[in-house]
């Protein structure tokens, strides 16, 4: 436990101007870096750009000098990591595997789709059925491992999250949606803690049921906890044993985002026009009466994550509408529709804040900055020309983004 707290309390420390994972140094999309981009096109403010070999929704991560993809080539039954130089964008290493064997996904979600994790020596990866891998720095395979078939109609895209000595990994979604408590020098399991579907549910029957979040890692009361989003709940576990401390419904069956924390409270939203609470971190067993603050019965779509700035939350929903809600009450400050010139709005990437500034790229290829702050203003659009899913990623004063075409560093 003493390990894993001081793991979480120089985690801001240790990862300055590194970017070790899909949500950035403090795993919930906030940034510490100043003097970032704010306007840019696909040729213009580019510091450099690669072309890559197929299309991916998955986020960069950078450590040190060195910027990491997961790309699947599909032809190829290819499902691998990409290492590149962080200033000049020349590839460095490949490594990875194959895998023919039929797994399903959604048209609009490729493989490969999770984000790498990085401590700056390893390199975790789940390549869903494929396995997990790591590697160290230079792309040498240090263990696999394989969880077993991840079967989903919409296919995976959770993503590894390092502390200390140890790899989470919500292996789901799908019957055996699963999380895992991973070593992460050798694969051994540490704890797994199994999420089944209930056996009420008809979306679980129809496939519509599921969680594609992260765990969040956070030290709340001097107690180091994993703030999970399962189907109907968020829960907290004990990071060291995988124990439920504590459990809060009200979501719908379909979970996309990762929750958030600020100020002592919790938040979790659902997919799929659902539903969106916030609960007061603490207490044991189901807190749903005595600590949940708010609870919204509908909502919009909502695939990207938001982030928590000066006690408001901010998120850029599916359908291309940003949203400023306040953390305490629940109640909407503003909302608004962002438009730019791509084909479409819709929007699956998750909010970044730098500075009190918001940054995300809907679909169409038109990435946003507008201030954090409970006036909306507008500050740039930038059009990058080829459509994105994946968010955005941050390291010493540049952006990297992923579009299905080519991997974008923004910035002098």
């Amino acid at each position: 436990m003493r390990n894993l707290l001081l793991s979480l309390a120089l985690a801001t420390t240790a990862q300055a101007a590194n970017w070790p994972s899909w949500r950035g140094p403090h795993n919930d999309g906030t940034c510490d870096e100043k003097g970032l981009p704010v306007k840019w096109s696909a040729s213009e403010n580019i510091a450099w750009k690669v072309e890559l070999p197929d299309r991916g929704n998955s986020t960069p991560v950078v450590w040190g000098d060195k910027v990491f993809i997961t790309q699947c080539t599909e032809k190829l039954g290819l499902r691998e990591l990409w290492c590149f130089d962080k200033k000049t964008g020349k590839s460095l290493w490949k490594a990875g595997t194959i895998y023919r064997e039929k797994e399903p996904t959604h048209g609009t979600n490729p493989y490969c789709s999770a984000s790498p994790a990085t401590d700056g020596e390893h390199v975790i990866v789940s390549f869903a059925s494929a396995g997990v891998f790591c590697y160290d720095m230079s792309g040498k395979e240090l263990w696999k491992r394989d969880l077993g078939p991840q079967h989903h109609i919409w296919g995976n895209g959770a993503s590894p999250v390092i502390v200390g000595d140890t790899c989470f990994l919500n292996h789901g979604p799908g019957e055996k949606a699963t999380l895992y408590a991973l070593d992460k020098k050798t694969g051994k399991t540490l704890w797994q803690n199994a999420e089944p579907i209930r056996p009420d549910s008809k979306e679980g029957k129809a496939g519509f049921y599921g969680s594609w979040s992260d765990p969040l890692p956070r030290v709340i009361d001097g107690k180091a906890q994993l703030l999970m989003s399962w189907p109907y709940r968020v829960c907290s576990i004990d990071p060291t044993n995988g124990k439920e401390l504590w459990t809060c419904d009200g979501l719908n069956p379909l979970v996309y985002t990762s929750p958030l924390f600020a100020d002592g409270v919790v938040v979790s939203m659902g997919g799929y026009s659902g539903k969106a609470l916030a609960v007061k971190a603490g207490g044991s067993g189901d807190v749903t009466s005595s600590h949940r603050l708010w609870h919204h019965p509908k909502s919009p779509q909502r695939i990207a994550s938001g982030a928590i700035h000066d006690g408001k939350i901010y998120i850029l929903n599916d359908p291309g509408i940003a949203q400023c809600i306040d953390l305490q009450t629940g109640a909407e400050v503003w909302n608004e529709r962002l438009k730019g010139p791509g084909p479409t709005g819709q929007n699956w990437s998750s909010i970044v804040v730098s500075e009190g500034k918001c940054y995300a790229v809907n679909q169409g290829g038109d990435a946003f900055v507008f201030a954090a702050s409970p006036t909306f203003e507008l500050l740039a659009t930038n059009p990058m020309g080829e459509k994105v899913i994946a968010s955005i990623a941050v390291s010493d004063g540049h952006l990297f983004i992923r579009g299905h075409k080519h991997l974008f560093c923004v910035g002098k």
